[in-house]
């Protein structure tokens, strides 16, 4: 029992001399109290457990060149790692609001950016979706200078089995990033058609067995619950393909298959298209906004509404092309190696 009275909780022990699950991973789960431990992980090039890794950090401050009094928005708050590098750039004066939609992650991520000594007058964390955006303008009262969205799921999301991101480690299969809204994959499935599967898996996802999967998925609806249970349908799914070709080609259908699912899951383009519709209303004269995409369902709608925006003349100036991660970054966290970052200038009139 510590000085407060709470009874001391033992941590959870592991097999072998490296923990393995993620419950286990203690010394990575506590990044502030560990943190020899945890740069050995980032330097083997992995995330460590229950955090993440902000990518192209140097571009983004780039593009959105956060100044002292300036408003800006990061509407995909996570982990903290964008926000807490803007918010040192706007001292004095400025403010950032910080927007997300999970209930579990944003209270962590809250406690640890007013830790670091940011204040509520200069972080404003909102648990809400960034398709609500022309609210948050309004509360503020004028145009924000810059805005941010990285729409990226967060490596403790993916990390985490009790979410049910990853199909690497059993756990219900969930897959929404606010676990109390909404339907669950595993309920989703159950009430969708085989083609109105296989329609979601390549509209979501490109995935080129997108048939054969759904056939899979559809026989065993009532008795998917779990995320090794649609992974084995995917397998099975997949069993009669050529053996050179097999593992590589069974490991894209599975990240696919669950990416397909959590868009669907979460409205994800719906959100992405009300963001960007809305987006440029919402940024002051000359204001920035970068956001960065990680597949192709995403970045083709951040590229079209961009450059249609473009064409009517609401900005003034779009990435012509979109920056990646440099080879250091993606060598160093392979977790980046998809990324895209595209910008765009609201017109000064």
């Amino acid at each position: 029992m510590n000085e407060q009275g709470v009874p001391h909780k033992r941590r959870v022990r592991y097999r072998g001399t490296h923990p393995r699950a993620f419950g286990e991973k203690y010394k990575e789960l506590n990044a502030a109290q560990y943190e020899a431990d945890t740069q050995k992980v980032i330097a083997r090039g992995q995330t460590p457990a229950g955090t993440h890794r902000p990518i192209c950090v140097q571009p983004i401050l780039e593009i959105l060149a956060p100044k002292p009094g300036d408003l800006g928005v990061d509407a995909t708050l996570g982990y903290g790692g964008h926000a807490s590098e803007i918010l040192a750039r706007i001292r004095p004066g400025g403010k950032l609001f910080g927007l997300d939609v999970d209930p579990i992650e944003l209270p962590r991520t809250e406690q640890r950016l007013r830790a670091m000594g940011f204040s509520e007058s200069e972080l404003a964390v909102r648990r809400m979706n960034f398709a609500g955006i022309a609210q948050l303008a309004a509360e503020a009262g004028r145009g924000f200078d810059f805005i941010l969205a990285d729409l990226g799921v967060s490596s403790m999301q993916i990390d985490n089995p009790a979410r049910g991101f990853t199909f690497k480690a059993d756990g219900p299969l969930d897959l929404r990033l606010n676990p109390g809204h909404g339907q669950s994959a595993a309920d989703l499935i159950k009430g969708l058609s085989q083609g109105d599967l296989a329609l979601m898996l390549y509209a979501n996802a490109d995935e080129p067995h997108a048939e054969d999967i759904s056939q899979a998925i559809h026989s065993r609806r009532d008795r998917i619950r779990t995320t090794t249970q649609l992974a084995d349908a995917v397998r099975f799914a997949l069993k009669d393909l050529p053996k050179a070709t097999r593992d590589d080609d069974i490991s894209g259908s599975l990240q696919r298959t669950f990416q397909a699912l959590r868009i669907a899951v979460n409205d994800e383009f719906g959100a992405l298209d009300r963001f960007l519709a809305l987006l440029p209303e919402c940024l002051a004269p000359g204001g920035r906004a970068a956001i960065l995409s990680f597949h192709s369902g995403e970045d083709r709608r951040v590229k079209k509404s961009f450059q249609a925006f473009s064409r009517a003349g609401v900005y003034a100036e779009v990435a012509p092309d979109p920056i990646r991660p440099s080879p250091e970054e993606r060598r160093s966290n392979p977790r980046s190696s998809c990324a895209k970052l595209r910008w765009a200038v609201r017109a000064a009139a």
